[in-house]
């Protein structure tokens, strides 16, 4: 009889992990907060000395090659042209992947990888991820300068929210993988020849087996946040992982798979498992991979025209493909009984990182009646009026606004912040607010912009159901808040979104919100005028994305997103 795939082989990191895999299975159960990793970068929490060597030794990296990589297989080329959207340029260089002896590699590297069980897989992923932990400052520069991320931002969702969420996809991918018992005996009542009764017995082994060698394509504005649900997701099931990052944000996960790689080896298996391939800028070498056929899994944050492109042809070619592309974030505004926190919400969410986020919220729609709030009732203009005032208080000081902001990350989101005043004019709208220019008082060269807000009437599908990534935020004037909420389902269905959010005093509207939500496939978050905002989603809690609605075919991290990285082979034989 073949041990159960249940029952771990001995390994040390086990022992040394048991408890946390206890801790995370519960935590996915009840969808209770849970973080394993302080968000604060205070040196109260990190120590003293954390800040200043984790900028160390990102200093360390610049304007050299990334030799950490050295023991992965290479064509012997260095590739590298990042430049930190706050101006300076990285110098980094890493070593360019041998496709072909890469890949190999990670097909060797499986089988004995597989054959750990899963627990002891957990519980590597789980050392991964403290070891990645204790680099966080680095890391936080690193997505800092590769993202345009201010770097408090850079550390919480680069570093500890990014760990929470490879953690909650090691806990989802254990589970699943327990359900399944190694080793039972079947039994079913039968008879024998004689008509006596003789149950048929039979002895029936399961055995989890991975799909293969996982790509996982990352995206420029969240290197880590986006691509560790992948990576983790698709290692704990037993795959190798080949990470291709966006050729402008390498460096984020270069220490990421060298902290991978080294703990691997520790741990006594290939380091080949995880595997970085780096790109030149417009190579193209994530369509190459993903052409390849040891790739099993792909994962994929970026632009909805590749994306599509994978769902459509990668898929058809039998490669399971775990897409997060671009989408239309919506909010409606129907009433409130905190007008000074709700516009303070609604402007932190527009100002954060310069709506630099797929939680961003681009529209909202205002009935054209106006708003009902505890300060009296305000028009559509003075709805308009109101929120341009809260975002300017946020962002009026330069050197603090910096801090939100961060800098704009291509040119792409300065093209749409410097537009507005003539999308207004094309769509007979009201520029309510324009996008500032924002000093940056540390480094000159960044070019930061504030949120600006146009206000057009709702017939106006041809501008506002068209995605204007960045700081751009459109006031919608509806016929009502059933018309704003027909909107929100309409084009969340036919355009995709991540988010999307309610303000109202009626239970009424809450309920044909929820309904609404439902209907288009995404999220919704209501009445928040709080410390918690649209754009945020908290791991081993809520799910990011839903797989409902064009702008994602997969959730982070529920079953799905786990359960098809490896199948059961089963071998049954008579007692």
């Amino acid at each position: 009889m073949t041990a159960p795939a249940t029952t771990p082989t001995h390994h040390p990191l086990l022992d040394a992990h048991a408890g946390v895999l206890d801790e995370i299975r519960q935590a996915l159960a009840s969808r209770s907060w849970y973080s394993r990793y302080p968000e604060s970068p205070s040196p109260r929490v990190y120590g003293e000395a954390a800040a200043a060597e984790g900028l160390s030794a990102h200093e360390a990296h610049l304007n050299g090659p990334y030799a950490a990589l050295s023991g992965q297989p290479t064509d012997g080329t260095f590739v590298g042209s990042e430049v930190s959207p706050y101006g300076p340029t990285l110098g980094v260089t890493y070593p360019a992947l041998d496709v072909d002896g890469g890949l190999a590699a990670a097909r060797a590297a499986m089988p004995a990888w597989r054959d750990a069980g899963p627990q002891v897989r957990a519980a590597v992923c789980l050392e991964i991820v403290d070891r990645i932990n204790k680099r966080s400052f680095e890391i936080a520069n690193a997505v800092m300068h590769t993202s345009g991320q201010p770097f408090v931002m850079s550390f919480q969702a680069g570093g500890p929210h990014a760990q929470d969420r490879a953690i909650e996809a090691v806990a989802a991918g254990l589970v699943e993988q327990e359900r399944v018992p190694g080793s039972v005996v079947w039994e079913k009542p039968g008879r024998d020849r004689e008509g006596k009764p003789a149950p048929i017995r039979m002895e029936k082994d399961y055995r989890l087996v991975p799909r293969g060698v996982a790509l996982v394509i990352g995206c420029n504005t969240f290197p880590t946040w986006n691509a560790y649900p992948g990576i983790f997701a698709s290692l704990v099931t037993g795959n190798a992982v080949v990470v291709k990052p966006h050729p402008r944000a390498v460096l984020p996960l270069a220490i990421s798979v060298e902290v991978a790689r080294g703990v691997l080896h520790e741990a006594g298996f290939d380091p080949a498992l995880v595997q970085l391939a780096a790109e030149a800028d417009g190579q193209g070498l994530a369509k190459t991979l993903a052409e390849r056929d040891e790739v099993a899994i792909i994962d994929y944050t970026g632009g909805p025209t590749f994306g599509a492109w994978l769902e459509e042809s990668a898929a058809a070619h039998g490669k399971l493909v775990y897409t997060e592309k671009a989408g239309l974030n919506s909010i409606v505004v129907d009433s409130t009984d905190d007008v000074r926190g709700m516009l303070g919400n609604l402007a932190f969410s527009l100002t954060l990182y310069s709506g630099q986020m797929c939680t961003a919220p681009q529209n909202l729609y205002v009935p054209e009646t106006g708003v009902d709030t505890d300060e009296g009732h305000l028009s559509f203009d003075e709805f308009g009026d109101r929120l341009a005032g809260a975002v300017g208080r946020l962002t009026g000081d330069d050197a603090k606004a910096v801090e939100l902001l961060g800098a704009t990350v291509n040119d792409q989101v300065r093209d749409n912040a410097d537009s507005l005043s003539a999308i207004a004019a094309d769509a007979e709208g009201r520029l309510v607010l324009d996008s500032r220019r924002v000093t940056h008082p540390t480094w000159p060269d960044a070019v930061v912009r504030a949120p600006g807000l146009v206000a057009l009437d709702v017939a106006r599908e041809d501008v506002y159901t068209q995605e204007c990534f960045g700081p751009v935020g459109y006031l919608i004037k509806t016929a009502s808040t059933e018309q704003s909420l027909a909107q929100l389902a309409d084009t969340v269905r036919e355009h995709g979104a991540m988010t999307a959010a309610v303000y109202s005093t009626s239970d009424g509207v809450l309920e044909a919100a929820r309904d609404a939500a439902a209907e288009g496939g995404v999220a919704l978050s209501e009445n928040l005028t709080g410390q918690i905002f649209v754009n945020q989603t908290a791991a081993f809690s809520d799910f990011h994305g839903t797989g409902a609605n064009p702008a994602a075919n997969a959730a982070y991290t529920d079953a799905a997103f786990v359960a098809n990285r490896f199948r059961v082979i089963t071998s049954r034989r008579h007692v």
